[in-house]
């Protein structure tokens, strides 16, 4: 705790705090944003006071995959082991965003409660935000490609996480994903503690396609072999140039039962023991959040004693395989917003003899990104057979729509609508009672679409969720 009152701090707060209240009351948001850059209007220090400047051990998750769901697991690992943990859980993961969270955990005098702070960190963001929270542990789940114009393509995005790793304390905790090649050399040099994490297990989950993104070994630039491939590029590989291979695993999935969109159950071998999980959310890529999770814990030296049961009753975040109660219907939402993220969702959906009916929304606002052509590096062809109709929309529903002809779908199955409201009607509409409609998205026709949901009394507010 500080010993000296910060005005300036102590008036950025309350004035973050009242335009939280103010953005709920009047339905404008959740007030995981806005807070954040009032607050810093008035004091710029002030993320760094609440965190650094009170000594609060901060996890930072980033990475192009899985980062609201890593996060929500560790979080959830924690409280399990009667940990106080703060949690950016609405996904708010900009320099504001992360403002704006520890404005609302510290009270109106300033002082932050003890606890842990997990924080979804956007990778773009990370450069800025790390030396304002100093993590206690980093924890990088992946590097795919994704937003090329707003990131440049994927060695870029390695190489600003890199400089981050380099640059944390010496008592700070790497978390690396063994399986990525990219993330698996991430700070070779640093000194300071390490841990992995990854998939052991004898048997190829995944294929190698044209939308693998880092196939090639990071240091010598050779073709990698792999010996297991468990999702895109991620897998058990060495490089015959140089020699480099994936790291020995500190945290290891040596089993996984996907089933159907009802769960994921598996097995994790960490330094504290064998750890078995039953989680109600679906496919391959939860094995890893959990790994990467279960990863963080340990890199703060948490135990493990209730693990069990840690994530046996946690709802997916919004859009991550949602499914939701439409009156007589089911709709499955899925955030969607760049190959792997699509082909991923896909590949589980497929598992539970989905997409039928179908409802697929892109756009290009300055938040989801402006460039789509990689649209078609997105399997679509391996659904088609299963599609009984689909609605497109979105502000690039003309690529989209593009796109899924040439995948091969009979344009008599397919209707175009420009407005999102009347595309989920005319989806619904098209889906019988009793069954099931497939929502897949990206981030902002996801929350529009959300929101329409939400005004129909389907579902909460997703900052909520």
């Amino acid at each position: 705790m500080p010993s000296v009152v910060n005005p300036r701090m102590i008036a950025a707060v309350a004035a973050g705090k009242a335009t939280a209240g103010a953005s709920r009351l009047l339905g404008r948001g959740g007030g995981s944003s806005l807070p954040g850059v009032v607050a810093r209007r008035i004091d710029p220090d002030v993320l760094n006071s609440l965190t650094v400047g009170q000594g609060v051990p901060v996890v930072a998750v980033t990475g192009s995959n899985g980062k609201t769901t890593t996060a929500r697991f560790l979080a959830a690992f924690l409280r399990a082991e009667g940990v106080t943990v703060a949690q950016n859980s609405a996904g708010a993961n900009l320099l504001q965003g992360l403002t704006s969270l520890a404005v609302g955990t510290a009270n109106l005098r300033g002082r932050m409660p003890d606890g842990v702070m997990v924080a979804e960190i956007d990778e773009g963001a990370l450069r800025l935000a790390a030396p304002e929270v100093a993590p206690k542990a980093l924890v990088v789940t992946n590097v795919f490609r994704d937003q090329l114009d707003r990131f440049g393509e994927i060695y870029a995005v390695a190489g600003v996480i890199d400089k981050v790793a380099q640059g944390l304390a010496d008592d700070a905790v790497l978390v690396v994903n063994a399986d990525d090649p990219m993330v698996a050399d991430l700070a070779p040099a640093r000194t300071g503690r390490r841990l992995t994490f990854g998939l052991d297990i004898r048997r190829d989950l995944d294929h190698l396609t044209s939308a693998a993104d880092s196939i090639r070994c990071p240091r010598c630039r050779h073709d990698l072999h792999y010996s297991q491939v468990y999702l895109s590029h991620l897998g058990d590989y060495r490089c015959p140039g140089c020699g480099f291979e994936r790291p020995p695993l500190d945290v290891a999935v040596t089993s996984i039962d996907v089933d159907g969109l009802r769960g994921t159950r598996c097995t994790l071998r960490t330094p504290a023991g064998e750890l078995e999980l039953s989680i109600p959310q679906a496919g391959v890529h939860i094995a890893y959040n959990a790994a990467a999770a279960v990863t963080g814990v340990l890199a703060l030296d948490v135990s493990l004693e209730h693990g069990r049961d840690a994530l046996s009753d946690l709802r997916p975040a919004f859009g991550r395989l949602e499914i939701i109660d439409a009156d007589d219907r089911e709709i499955v939402l899925s955030f969607a917003k760049n190959p792997t993220s699509f082909n991923a969702t896909l590949h589980t959906l497929a598992g539970a003899g989905e997409p039928r009916h179908l409802l697929v929304a892109v756009s290009n606002t300055r938040v989801d990104g402006e460039d789509f052509g990689w649209l078609w590096d997105v399997d679509f062809e391996g659904a088609i057979g299963r599609l009984l109709d689909v609605t497109v929309t979105g502000l690039r529903a003309d690529e989209l729509a593009t796109r899924l002809k040439y995948a091969g779908l009979d344009t008599s199955r397919m209707t175009v609508v420009d407005d999102l409201a009347t595309a989920l009607n005319e989806a619904l509409a098209a889906t019988a009672a009793g069954d099931r409609l497939v929502v897949l998205a990206g981030y902002t026709p996801t929350i529009q679409l959300r929101e329409l949901m939400q005004r129909r009394g389907w579902v909460g507010r997703y900052w909520a969720t």
